[in-house]
């Protein structure tokens, strides 16, 4: 049994003004590729397929297409909701893809039954149970009580996804010995666990006011499939827990990361998990120095970039040149005639100059709203309880607002 775990395709996100349909094309087609190549079953993708609740035509397009193209391979598709995605969308299409080999799952259901899948192999025989747990909504599992604290309320929420996790692992249990089969468990979800690393592209998930999920909270077993980071990793815990990262660059600090799927190979009950490396579709770079080396460094940024190919570029000007009030100007002169398009360009300043901590020129839709409540916390004279009790309500505000989009 091969399968193949992925998450955050972000389809229909537009990247500072750019769009990114041709790289999630190209994605799409490899992935294709890939299937056959590898021979394999199946394709688990953990959450955020849509950049945003309401993606535009053509993302849908590209989702669509893709599941059809997948056809002729035989592999089974699983489609998990993540928080960027709206449950109407993903429902829309659910039941005509059910007969396209593609299982969605847009949110929890009451009857878990409903989330258990068996997993076959080509030759039709099981070869995996799989729980299917996507993005976990606090109006999903909780109902709101009065004279909760804060603090309550974050215990509550985590046990009670510890519970749909517990629960969806018994009935596997169950599902094994009642068919005296000893297949693989293999679990999903999209959430942030406690000891992962991040990256700037990652909105921040409070579901009530739970920040992260503990990692010895899932049951054990023979592999959990995660979503929401982007950054590839595995966590260090008992059970195999394990994030795909998103199969193309999010943001300016993921560009020299090596994008990659997970490839799980069950034979029997011996399991083994490698890197599929994800070929890079559009080079980004993120260069910092002052307005004399940017020649020299951006010409070392396009060595290896393959003829034809566009550099997205990100400039950090030092403090020396910062105050120029002609730099835009400056650099497009130094840019002039070079494989380059310039997407952002910052002043860099320090602590002091800068007043709030977004750098200069930086617009409100590349901050999170964490990074903008922190902002604004620094520009009054708090103490840090009446801090952290503003943050408090801040978030439950944020989780209020995700609950009714």
């Amino acid at each position: 049994m091969r399968i193949l775990h992925t998450s955050d395709w972000h389809l229909g996100q537009h990247f500072i003004g750019r769009s990114r349909l041709a790289e999630h094309q190209a994605f799409l087609t490899w992935l294709v590729q890939q299937v056959t190549e590898l021979n394999i079953d199946a394709i688990i993708v953990a959450g955020d397929i849509f950049d945003t609740a309401t993606p535009p035509s053509y993302a849908r397009e590209l989702y669509n297409q893709f599941i059809v193209e997948l056809q002729g391979s035989g592999c089974q598709l699983v489609i998990l909701g993540g928080n960027h995605d709206a449950a109407a969308v993903l429902n829309e299409s659910k039941n005509l893809l059910h007969y396209l080999n593609t299982r969605v799952f847009a949110s929890s259901s009451d009857d878990l039954a409903q989330q258990l899948v068996l997993l076959r192999n080509q030759q039709q025989q099981p070869a995996a149970l799989l729980c299917a747990i996507p993005f976990l909504r606090a109006r999903d599992l909780l109902q709101s009580q009065s004279g909760q604290s804060a603090r309550d309320k974050q215990l509550s929420l985590q046990q009670a996804i510890a519970q749909h996790y517990q629960q969806l692992y018994t009935l596997a249990q169950h599902y094994n010995t009642e068919h005296q089969l000893q297949l693989p468990i293999i679990m999903t979800g999209h959430l942030t666990t406690v000891g992962v690393s991040t990256s700037e592209s990652v909105r921040d998930i409070y579901i009530g006011t739970l920040e992260a999920f503990p990692a010895d909270a899932f049951p054990p077993a023979d592999y959990i499939a995660l979503g929401h980071i982007h950054q590839s990793q595995q966590l260090k815990a008992a059970t195999d827990i394990r994030y795909s990262g998103s199969p193309i660059a999010l943001s300016f600090d993921e560009a020299k990361a090596q994008k990659q799927l997970w490839l799980l190979e069950f034979n029997g009950t011996v399991k083994t998990v490698t890197s599929l490396p994800v070929p890079c579709f559009q080079p980004l770079s993120s260069i910092k120095a002052n307005l004399a080396d940017v020649p020299v460094k951006v010409q070392q940024a396009l060595q290896g970039i393959s003829a034809g190919s566009t550099l997205w570029l990100e400039l950090v000007i030092s403090e020396t040149d910062a105050y120029l009030t002609d730099l835009q100007q400056r650099v497009e002169q130094l840019l002039q005639g070079l494989p380059v398009q310039l997407l952002r360009l910052r002043r860099q300043r320090s602590n002091q100059a800068a007043g709030l901590t977004a750098p200069v020129q930086q617009s409100l839709s590349e901050l999170t709203p964490e990074q903008v409540w922190q902002s604004r916390l620094q520009t009054e004279t708090l103490s840090d309880e009446q801090q952290q009790q503003l943050t408090i309500l801040h978030r439950q505000v944020l989780a209020k607002v995700a609950q009714t989009a």
